[in-house]
């Protein structure tokens, strides 16, 4: 390949190679529409951020085999004004919740396999479906039905260039293999997410905790395609220092560790810095949740580094985790392994245990602990090392109703399309909630990809 090659011609060009894009590419091409989608990532890391998920957030008003209950569009309309506090975009929420009603489908059709919630493998929700095999599976599943209906796929493959003109994309320039080819595509879909991967954008907006993040996701996300569409005039919507940022083992990987490392058990014991001092209510918010309320808090410590402690009642109660915890005979001992002082750590164990009162509460405690209070008094006593593990950003560029890349004068980029985390924070501009990255990107990229396809048709 040459760059000064002839461009490549093709209807529809997909960029990415996570759930958003594969829908996007899936639906193009279900219309007609020849198809290339290239995923930056080599085979072997494909999905994006998809790989590590395991349900997705679906509006039903009856039961269906896969989902039990009901969960209608009020109810998940008001889930996510109490998530976002109001930052979402009205219309597109809308746009989102009822074309989740038939995502479920649409996914069975294109080879995805779901879990009956009658196995108990997975926690009863009305809210959210889960994946066979979870999100690795989904991904080849969509990879298979794309390649079988003739989706031209190319993995080592970044763009570097978009050219914009007139209010449209006339090439983009990618490379791979050594050199670069130019691609001149009817229409395109950038699907590619944020830019959380890149620690540099992280150090501008986040300041001195950037490095102390972990990177929960797929480390190709590096925001290469989106600063390239806002420097072409596209329009930004949310906040480049807002993040979904979690609780996750400090043991894990610096990169990539997905949703296994993540620490569920803080309510069930007490949360202590590295001069172990507790910071902040551990029983403030008992539910699923609370690991994502937890993640801020973890990155203004010290190194960014914080320690669960509980004893053998609270492990008991805590859910079983990819790696094990730290575990010590006493409360000193335990504090040798952590490398903390260990007077300092019995001191903080022993003015909680005197603290708690009946009721799970506790008294003249600074800060109190206001739910599920217990004494830390049964050995072994145990701990998690923490760190703040950043999912996304709610940082992207703004779409209209047709998913159409608005630019700062709000005019259309007529041939250019978003769908997937690049464009999220249309809708989520603040917070989360559970299963909604999948069904944003199933969702928005299955539109992306049908309105890509219309206007190459033209």
């Amino acid at each position: 390949m040459s760059g000064a090659s002839a461009p490549t011609a093709i209807d529809v060009l997909v960029v990415g190679g996570g759930s958003a894009a594969l829908c996007a590419a899936l639906a193009a091409r279900r219309r007609g529409a020849t198809v290339r989608l290239l995923e930056q990532a080599p085979i072997s890391f494909r999905g994006g951020n998809s790989r590590h998920a395991r349900n997705f957030r679906l509006m039903h008003d009856e039961a269906q085999w896969y989902v039990p209950d009901s969960y209608g569009e009020a109810a998940f309309l008001r889930d996510l004004h109490r998530v976002t506090a109001g930052a979402t975009d009205e219309a597109l929420a809308r746009l989102l919740i009822r074309g989740s009603a038939s995502i479920a489908p649409w996914l069975q059709d294109n080879g995805v396999a779901l879990q009956d919630p009658g196995s108990g493998v997975m926690p009863h929700s009305k809210r959210t479906a889960f994946f066979l095999g979870g999100g690795k599976a989904m991904i080849n599943a969509l990879y298979a039905t794309a390649e079988a209906i003739g989706v031209e796929i190319g993995y080592d493959s970044e763009v570097v260039a978009l050219h914009v003109e007139d209010a449209r994309c006339s090439e983009v320039v990618v490379a791979r293999d050594g050199g670069a080819e130019r691609i001149a595509a009817k229409a395109v879909v950038l699907a590619c997410g944020g830019q959380q991967s890149d620690r540099g954008w992280l150090r501008a907006h986040f300041g001195a905790i950037a490095d102390g993040l972990v990177i929960r996701g797929t480390p190709y996300v590096t925001g290469r395609v989106l600063r390239l569409l806002l420097d072409a005039g596209a329009r930004a919507v949310g906040d480049p220092a807002q993040a979904h940022i979690v609780a996750v083992d400090a043991r894990g990987p610096e990169v990539d560790g997905g949703i296994v490392t993540r620490i569920t058990a803080i309510p069930y014991g007490i949360v202590v810095d590295r001069n172990a001092k507790r910071f902040h209510d551990e029983g403030e918010d008992a539910r699923k949740t609370h690991y994502a309320r937890w993640g801020a808090r973890i990155a203004q410590c010290e190194r960014q580094t914080a320690y669960l402690i509980m004893d053998a009642a609270g492990r008991a109660r805590a859910l079983p985790t990819a790696l094990p915890p730290i575990e010590a005979d006493s409360i000193a001992g335990l504090a040798a392994k952590l490398e903390l002082d260990p007077q300092a750590l019995q001191a903080t164990v022993a003015s909680f245990n005197a603290a708690v009162r009946e009721g799970g509460g506790t008294e003249a405690l600074t800060p109190p602990k206001s739910h599920g209070a217990k004494p830390l008094t049964a050995p072994p006593f145990a701990a998690y090392p923490m760190r703040p593990g950043l999912t996304f950003t709610h940082f992207g560029v703004a779409v209209d109703q047709t998913m159409r890349v608005l630019t700062t004068g709000d005019e259309c980029l007529g041939n250019v399309f978003a769908a997937g985390m690049i464009m999220a924070a249309n809708v989520l501009g603040r917070g989360y909630l559970a299963g909604l990255g999948v069904t944003l990107s199933a969702v928005f990229g299955r539109l992306a990809g049908e309105e890509a396809a219309r206007h190459a048709a033209r």
